[in-house]
């Protein structure tokens, strides 16, 4: 599969990309609104931060409780239930008066249970779509993400200035109701795709197969630890610049679109395995230049510029799907889900406390150096030659 008209015309996949593109939107919207009213009400950046990634913490607990269910529940009632639960937190997060800590409890709360999201959506993907259409499928998904993120923090920066951030939170909730119905109404009944009930105990035992491989922990890092500490550098745009994070966000989604793109269509196979080290270098060497603190004009092509690297991400996902058994491509893919969300609020939290000690700019330097330094130390790893070693 190599063309984008193959794939619209693959039963079953319209309806899959338009509830996923309803839960980006959702996010995107409601993560500008939530870091804004963090960051009015306590002048924080480390909270502001947290505000717009601090949920993902929630995945690390679901990552070793919950991930078992992601093969085993009928994928369309679970993607329209979650896309449902989503939506009553996010109604939650909009209460007047909601004490800050609350706002925190529930953003855990709705990270626990869509912990397992990523696995449903993603390991049905792997269902509707022939092998060979996996990564062509996952770049569009990928590229409507970048374009819905591009519109929903331009959108979303409009909302709160004309509804407030509590009036964008309630618009963040009829999103997702439009995603549980794509969902419900779009997809067939399928079967789970694995026997037994879920169960911590079975989240475990899979979870240590898929860590068992050397070539899959390889993986995982590289999905993970790089992508969660550039994050960490976008959680302090609200902090660095408060009138253009929308601006810069937008940005941010331009540049990993282009990478999608890229990566997704134009790559040619034998290159793949090449070209992971230096897209992450990319995603993180122009945050260097934010020790200059550069004005926003110069600090805008640096974002859209590293955000390219972001395509690396795919090129390792399919990676992930080669080494990987079919009736544990759910959780596989809902643990890379988990663990990059989770990464991605660790770096949130790190970069929060050294702009708390130091400021934004030197923190997002600093996050970056630090990106740069793991992506080198993995690099050996990730040799195609060496990885195919690991493999025998």
């Amino acid at each position: 599969m190599r063309t984008y008209r193959e794939l619209f015309r693959t039963p079953e996949f319209t309806p899959l990309f338009a509830a996923c593109l309803a839960q980006v939107a959702a996010m995107t919207v409601s993560g500008l609104a939530l870091g804004t009213l963090v960051f009015a009400a306590t002048r924080s950046p480390l909270l502001a931060a947290l505000s717009m990634f601090g949920g993902s913490f929630g995945q690390v607990v679901g990552a070793v409780t919950l991930l078992s269910a992601a093969d085993r529940l009928p994928p369309r009632a679970a993607m329209a239930g979650l896309a449902l639960v989503t939506a009553a937190g996010t109604a939650v997060l909009a209460v007047p008066g909601l004490p800050v800590a609350w706002m925190f409890v529930v953003l855990l709360g709705m990270g626990l249970v869509g912990s397992v999201g990523g696995g449903v959506r993603y390991g049905l993907l792997s269902e509707i779509l022939p092998e060979d259409g996996y990564l062509l499928g996952r770049s569009v998904l990928n590229m409507a993400a970048g374009g819905m993120q591009i519109a929903g923090f331009g959108i979303g920066g409009v909302l709160v200035a004309v509804l407030s951030p509590r009036g964008t939170l309630l618009a963040a909730v009829a999103i997702g109701l439009l995603g549980a119905v794509a969902a419900w109404f779009g997809l067939s009944g399928r079967p789970a795709r694995a026997q037994g009930r879920p169960s911590v105990a079975e989240t475990w035992r899979g979870n240590a197969r898929l860590w068992s491989s050397r070539s899959r922990r390889a993986v995982y890092l590289v999905l993970w630890v790089p992508n969660g500490l550039i994050v960490g550098c976008e959680a302090l745009f609200v902090p660095y610049s408060p009138g253009r994070a929308g601006l810069l966000l937008a940005l941010a989604a331009v540049g990993m679109l282009v990478g999608d793109v890229v990566t997704g269509r134009f790559v040619p196979p034998a290159w793949r395995g090449r070209l992971n080290v230096p897209m992450l270098l990319l995603l993180a060497a122009p945050y260097l230049v934010f020790a200059l603190r550069p004005g926003v004009p110069v600090a805008a092509v640096l974002v859209l510029l590293a955000s390219v690297g972001y395509g690396a991400s795919l090129l390792a996902q399919e990676r992930l799907m080669a080494l990987t058994p079919g009736d544990m491509h759910g959780q596989a893919l809902g643990l890379h889900s988990a663990g990059m969300l989770a990464m991605q609020g660790v770096g949130a939290a790190v970069a929060g406390a050294v702009a708390q000690r130091t400021s934004p700019a030197t923190a997002m330097a600093v996050m970056a150096a630090v990106s740069i330094v793991v992506t080198l130390a993995l690099a050996p790893r990730l040799a195609p030659e060496r990885a195919a070693l690991s493999e025998r």
